[in-house]
């Protein structure tokens, strides 16, 4: 069972597992809160790797995975813009 509630720690979120685990959930606007420098930095550097990821698929022409949240649905978007809901 997942529960998710709101920490003391602005915008992020705790979720508790159901084998007496957490997990924090680290919110984009507000990266650095709650995590030590060692990992933010990490995490840039995650962020900052996906964006490349996505770039060189754009430029080599491939479909890309991607979410609409107005829709709440996942879709795939070819180079010519056609979009494959998922």
């Amino acid at each position: 069972m997942i529960n998710a509630k709101q920490c003391g720690c602005g915008m992020n979120k705790i979720i508790n597992l159901s084998n007496d685990r957490t997990v924090k959930i680290i919110m984009p606007n507000k990266p650095t809160d709650g995590i030590s420098e060692s990992d933010a930095e990490m995490d840039k550097r995650a962020r900052e790797a996906v964006k490349s990821a996505i770039n060189k698929a754009v430029i080599c022409k491939k479909p890309i995975a991607k979410y609409d949240k107005v829709n709440k649905r996942a879709y795939i978007e070819t180079a010519d813009g056609e979009r494959k809901y998922v």
